[in-house]
């Protein structure tokens, strides 16, 4: 049997997807699944382990693919996604229509209900991968996003990076020292920027770590926390239980963000234009001194858990 799925978005996109693949992998054990999505995914989608092959995609790009036995729209609600589905030939197409499309539903939840509807179980709590290293030190910033809306400014990244690094904060507004809200050491900070973010991130430190997708998997894997906006980063921290700081701007959290785990999501519960080059309002409210706070809950969790886990194994 022949499963084409279309999932053909970016990183976020597709760990979001997860538990409806592996779902699907459930249902159909002995079936060949074929991913349709952008090529520079494939170490992610290796990391998966419900995907046989990644069949290179673009967005809007034709799917090179006949005559599967069944047909999976983990793309979209639009005529686009389905028309470029329905011209492989399936026997068998699972989709959304535009009549059905669950708008305020987490996108988690969103396909999980697609394939349940037709039959097909899913966990949507199946979504993390397997550990690659030991935790480390490292505090992750990854200030990029897709689009400017949901980019928070690089100088008060550039001021938590500073209080991180027990550093005299020069902020955009007055704040309390980190060490006020959680006592810490100087961490290891460590900004990554994607292949065409490499400007935004020197603004913070003047060397961001700019590798291959693995890197900057592997890295957020293995920190200790990681900071970041909006974006495929955030779902990597939440696919490998990395404690997080997330900052929303124009799209709820109820959406997109962590639906559990040790992560702190700030939001002012502003929608927006999430396709604007400039920051969004909503986004623009969360402050240094926020973050700084959400930091200092999250360390202080992470103290209290190893201090109750040393306590246990006494």
């Amino acid at each position: 049997m022949k499963i084409l799925v279309l999932r053909a978005l970016g990183l976020g996109d597709l760990l979001t997807a997860v538990p409806a693949l592996r779902g699907l992998r459930a249902a159909f054990p002995g079936a060949e699944i074929t991913l349709a999505a952008p090529a520079w995914l494939q170490d992610a989608v290796d990391r998966i382990e419900a995907v046989d092959r990644l069949l290179p995609t673009e967005e809007l790009g034709p799917i090179d693919f006949e005559r599967p036995d069944l047909a999976v729209n983990l793309h979209g609600k639009g005529p686009q996604s389905v028309e470029r589905l329905m011209a492989t030939r399936p026997r068998r197409l699972v989709t959304y229509g535009l009549a059905d499309w669950p708008g305020q539903r987490h996108e988690v939840l969103r396909w999980c209900d697609l394939l349940q509807r037709k039959g097909i179980r899913c966990d949507p709590d199946d979504f993390r991968l397997h550990p690659v290293g030991e935790r480390t030190n490292r505090v992750v910033i990854h200030p990029g996003a897709s689009t400017g809306a949901r980019r928070w400014p690089a100088e008060r990244y550039a001021a938590v990076a500073r209080a991180l690094r027990a550093e005299v904060v020069d902020a955009p507004e007055p704040i309390v020292p980190l060490d006020a809200v959680a006592p810490i050491e100087p961490m290891d900070v460590v900004v990554t920027a994607g292949p065409d973010e490499l400007d935004l991130a020197s603004q913070i430190v003047p060397e961001p770590e700019s590798g291959s997708l693995a890197n900057l998997m592997d890295l957020v894997a293995t920190a200790r926390l990681v900071i970041c906006g909006d974006t495929g980063v955030a779902h990597v921290a939440t696919a490998y239980g990395t404690p997080s700081v997330l900052l929303f701007g124009p799209v709820s959290p109820d959406l997109w963000g962590p639906r559990r785990g040790p992560h702190r999501v700030l939001w002012h519960g502003e929608t927006g234009d999430t396709f604007a080059d400039e920051p969004d309002p909503g986004l623009l409210r969360i402050t240094v001194q926020e973050v700084l706070e959400a930091i200092g809950g999250v360390l202080c969790e992470q103290s209290e858990s190893e201090s109750s886990a040393r306590a246990t194994s006494a």
